[in-house]
């Protein structure tokens, strides 16, 4: 085993699938610069020494590498596209939602749709057009499958299974997360890190996992803000409360099963997300668990979130804009006082 950053992960599990499978690409802008960075986060740095073929850089024109790299996986290949911003899908909306999204269903399910597009995501001090969380928004464009690795292990797991799936997956990957190392080095960064086995494996899409076990609460939690809950379950174990922690990798398709049969066991629920709350996966998730059961629920779901304003540049406010584990702990607080 090798432990490696969320980063680094991807590298070599981009490495090992274009070694797999001939079929396999990537491209996006600046993804294969000599001397460069690999891309804004370093995950493609050096893979074109070896696949100089098969690391295509493109002008700044995210709706047409998005429609070129459309156009390869209906014809057969494995597409892995990259956006450098998640911010940026929104300038290739249209080919996203209206082609990428729908041809498979507009097919009769007769065109597979092998396409896979890297997006990161997430407030780092970049200001507000570069810091947005468009998870929630895809939730909307039904045909995608939408994955989100919290750790190293899942990432690697995650992206095999997107780039071997014959829909198309987005994957959102945070950049506190990445690990990414020189010019690359995130302020505030997070260490996501996971031992990697030699093996070949995949982490299905549409599996959660529960990272802390827990009988008093249930904790959901994307992301960065995987890691903030579980340091908020530290914080709460002092106080004699008890938390689970589950992290849903996979936002469509949605373990729902594993959820409730958590929230059936504690009774109560708080949900986080980086991003707005209005309209957000917190919202999704809190009116599926009080369909599925209302009857099991002790005290009302409470939703931790952004509030509903563009994420702001200066820091203290992009601290505030961002949820902590402080705010996880202020809500679980006051849903077990309930």
């Amino acid at each position: 085993m090798a432990r490696l950053s969320i980063a680094e992960a991807l590298r070599q599990t981009l490495r090992e699938e274009m070694n797999r499978d001939e079929r396999v690409f990537c491209i996006g802008e600046d993804i294969a610069i000599p001397g460069g960075w690999g891309g804004a986060f370093t995950v493609t740095l050096g893979l074109e020494e070896d696949f100089k073929d098969r690391m295509i850089n493109t002008p700044i024109s995210e709706a047409g590498f998005t429609g070129v790299a459309l156009g390869a996986a209906l014809m057969g290949l494995r597409p892995v596209a990259d956006v450098q911003y998640g911010d940026f899908l929104l300038c290739a909306m249209d080919q996203m939602v209206n082609q990428v999204a729908k041809m498979r269903y507009m097919s009769g399910g007769k065109i597979k749709v092998p396409f896979v597009m890297r997006a990161p995501t997430g407030a780092t001090g970049r200001g507000t057009q570069h810091a947005q969380n468009l998870e929630s928004m895809f939730l909307q464009a039904p045909g995608f499958k939408i994955a989100c690795p919290a750790t190293a292990y899942d990432a690697v797991g995650l992206l095999r299974a997107a780039i071997r799936d014959d829909n198309p997956v987005l994957l959102f990957e945070h950049k506190l997360l990445y690990g990414s190392k020189g010019a690359r080095a995130e302020t505030g960064a997070m260490d996501a890190s996971s031992e990697i086995p030699e093996e070949d494996y995949v982490v299905p899409l549409g599996k959660g996992i529960v990272r802390r076990e827990g009988s008093d609460i249930t904790v959901i939690a994307p992301l960065l803000m995987m890691h903030r809950a579980l340091e908020a379950a530290e914080i709460l174990a002092d106080e004699g409360v008890s938390v689970e922690v589950i992290d849903p990798r996979s936002l469509v398709p949605f373990d729902w099963e594993l959820v409730e049969t958590s929230v059936r066991k504690t009774g109560r629920l708080v949900v986080a997300q980086e991003g707005p709350l209005r309209g957000g996966l917190c919202g999704d998730i809190a009116a599926e668990m009080g369909e599925r059961c209302f009857d099991a629920l002790k005290a009302p779901v409470l939703r931790v979130a952004s509030p509903d304003i563009p994420a702001p540049f200066a820091p203290a406010m992009e601290a505030f804009y961002r949820p902590d584990a402080a705010r996880i702990v202020d809500a679980v607080r006051k849903t077990v006082k309930d």
